[in-house]
């Protein structure tokens, strides 16, 4: 397996599901919010519930495109130095082709294809472990961030609690999907009490993006 493919989880996920979110919060049915009580006087009891599709803000937070982008490219820049030592490697394998078997010149070069096949392999499962390291770093810290954005926007809005959801459309002709929608803990909601576009908008209000005149979040 290469690099690619052992980090290509961002990407394939990004398509399929929106982001590699689910590795964080598919145990998480709900963020809780904690009261806070003002010094000297005590604020009414949050009442209203609110519901947050995950997926859509991962796809959305400019900064964490950023950074996923930065990754893949680095990415792309460690598999390109692989693949040229691959070629090299399989080069000295052509050349081994060209001595008997026995001789001192291909039991030479015979060892040196072995010592560099294994660096070869011990170097792409470092690099692939790296990477993936990094990636959990960054969906773990961006999810940490929006957890406190999400806190902050319902202790002021009155919200005790707020309900993960899933808002992309179900395809019919795909069964995994259907089955999916059919297990869903939120069966209805009514649209007034979508906060993601709210907390989308409080995410990205300090990026580059947002202050060149990104456009605004629709859903």
């Amino acid at each position: 397996m290469t690099i690619t493919q052992g980090v290509h989880l961002v990407k394939r996920h990004l398509v399929i599901h929106g982001s590699l979110a689910c590795l964080f919060v598919g145990m998480v049915l709900s963020l809780p919010v904690h009261t806070v009580h003002a010094q000297g006087a005590s604020r009414p009891p949050a009442t209203h519930q609110a519901v947050i599709d995950i997926g859509y803000i991962f796809k959305n937070h400019a900064r964490f495109k950023t950074l996923m982008d930065k990754m893949r490219d680095e990415v792309m820049a460690a598999e390109n130095g692989l693949k040229a030592e691959r070629d090299r490697i399989n080069g000295l394998v052509e050349q081994l082709k060209g001595f008997n078997p026995g001789t001192p010149e291909f039991k030479k070069l015979e060892a040196e294809v072995a010592k560099a096949q294994g660096e070869f392999n011990v170097t792409a499962q470092l690099q692939k472990k790296d990477f993936m390291d990094r990636e959990a770093a960054v969906y773990q810290e961006v999810f940490g961030e929006i957890q406190q954005v999400v806190t902050k926007f319902a202790q002021e809005h009155g919200i005790a609690v707020v309900h993960r959801f899933d808002g992309n459309p179900v395809n019919g002709a795909d069964r995994n999907q259907v089955l999916q929608s059919i297990t869903k803990s939120l069966v209805y909601y009514d649209t007034t009490i979508d906060i993601t576009p709210d907390i989308v908008t409080r995410l990205n209000a300090g990026s580059v993006a947002s202050a060149a005149g990104q456009a605004p979040v629709n859903r």
